[in-house]
């Protein structure tokens, strides 16, 4: 599908098939704004695979029971995840191509949320189920939770560097996180600590001796950006590179309030210009589950080797498992030390590579105060 088909689809549902119904205007107008997270974004809910025809996956979001399916043409639909009968889990029943109906009682249901078959009687417009928009896009499938008349497509972030290049040089991982979807971005935000936690693989000092420069963009996305010279590449470029050679590195992460944030590194042999040398760059999204879980899917694309299917295998691998058995563990274990408590409710010591982070977390509780005003 080219982009401005693409566009086409994506406003078209945006406008008409998801979310934007009677069922998901009327439950927005009565509801009050939750107050925890921020609901005006888009939200990565699922990678595009795990969406099959006809097979229905459940998700929470943003504290929220979501169920999703793909229909035999391939479009996808989002519902809160009860029937408005007994708040019985839709997930429990079966899906047809008209829709979902209940495994409880049978009420039926499309995937705008009107209630199209009531075994039981009249159908009336309080059997309905909230709607929530959806679009794909990158391989994910994106969710928004907020006021429908704010709905647009151009505000998901821009990864359009997954789209360029072949399947031999992308990789997809995913992780369950018992986290702060913050203690997750904090992490991203200060690199330094791959000089220790990840140290056979990505470690060196390099970051730890730069200076990190922080700016704030469009939209409140906050950017850190990193260079060194002459430095000893990271373990995991260095099969690459001629040998013993030493690098020129520039690193950048960029977050976005939805909790997506872009993470490149750019590196070339000490001397010669950036554009000779290679590129990495990884999508992280850490969407929150609930106050204390995360959903933590990541995406890793390069600009070499890419048609290299077996490199690409051992990339993800490898990938997978420095996020899960390094960054995982200790950022749950930093969860259990904090408890219910927000980190800076514990008054941390702060370090200077911490600027990034503390301004992204203002940045949130900003808008979030706004929002919540506005709703």
């Amino acid at each position: 599908m080219d982009v401005e088909q693409e566009g086409t689809r994506d406003s078209e549902r945006s406008e008409s098939s998801n979310g934007a119904g009677p069922a998901g205007r009327a439950s927005r107008a009565r509801q009050g704004h939750p107050g925890q997270f921020l609901r005006n974004q888009w939200y990565v809910i699922a990678s595009s695979a795990e969406l099959v025809p006809g097979t229905p996956l459940a998700r929470t979001l943003l504290a929220e029971p979501i169920l999703l399916w793909r229909s035999e043409g391939g479009d996808v639909s989002a519902l809160a995840d009860f029937c408005p009968h007994r708040y019985a889990p839709l997930s429990f029943g079966r899906l047809d191509h008209e829709g979902v109906r209940c495994g409880y009682h049978g009420l039926k249901f499309d995937g705008r949320g009107r209630c199209i078959d009531n075994p039981h009687g009249p159908i009336v417009s309080t059997l309905a189920v909230q709607a929530f928009s959806v679009v794909e896009r990158h391989g994910y499938i994106w969710l928004w939770m907020g006021k429908q008349d704010l709905v647009d497509a151009s505000r998901i972030p821009d990864l359009g560097f997954i789209d360029e290049r072949p399947a031999t040089a992308v990789s997809q991982g995913y992780l369950f996180s018992k986290a702060d979807h913050r203690l997750f971005e904090d992490n991203i935000f200060d690199l330094s600590h791959v000089d220790y936690l990840h140290a056979s693989a990505l470690g060196g000092g390099s970051v730890t001796r730069s200076k990190g420069k922080v700016t704030e963009g469009e939209g409140g996305a906050v950017r850190i950006e990193w260079s060194a010279e002459d430095e000893v590449p990271f373990p995991l470029f260095k099969p690459d590179l001629p040998p013993g050679a030493n690098v020129d590195m520039l690193m950048s992460v960029e977050w976005f309030p939805s909790g997506v944030m872009i993470h490149r590194t750019q590196v070339t042999p000490t001397g010669t210009p950036m554009e000779q040398g290679f590129g990495s760059w990884n999508a992280h999204f850490m969407m929150p589950e609930t106050a204390r879980t995360t959903h933590y899917f990541f995406c890793n694309t390069r600009d070499y080797r890419a048609d290299d299917a077996y490199h690409n295998a051992a990339r993800a691998a490898h990938i997978q498992e420095i996020f899960g058995t390094q960054d995982k563990p200790i950022i749950e274990a930093q969860q259990l030390r904090l408890g219910d408590a927000d980190l800076f409710d514990r008054e941390p010591r702060l370090l200077p590579t911490d600027a990034a982070s503390t301004r992204a977390r203002r940045v949130y509780n900003r808008m979030l105060a706004d929002e919540v005003a506005a709703w």
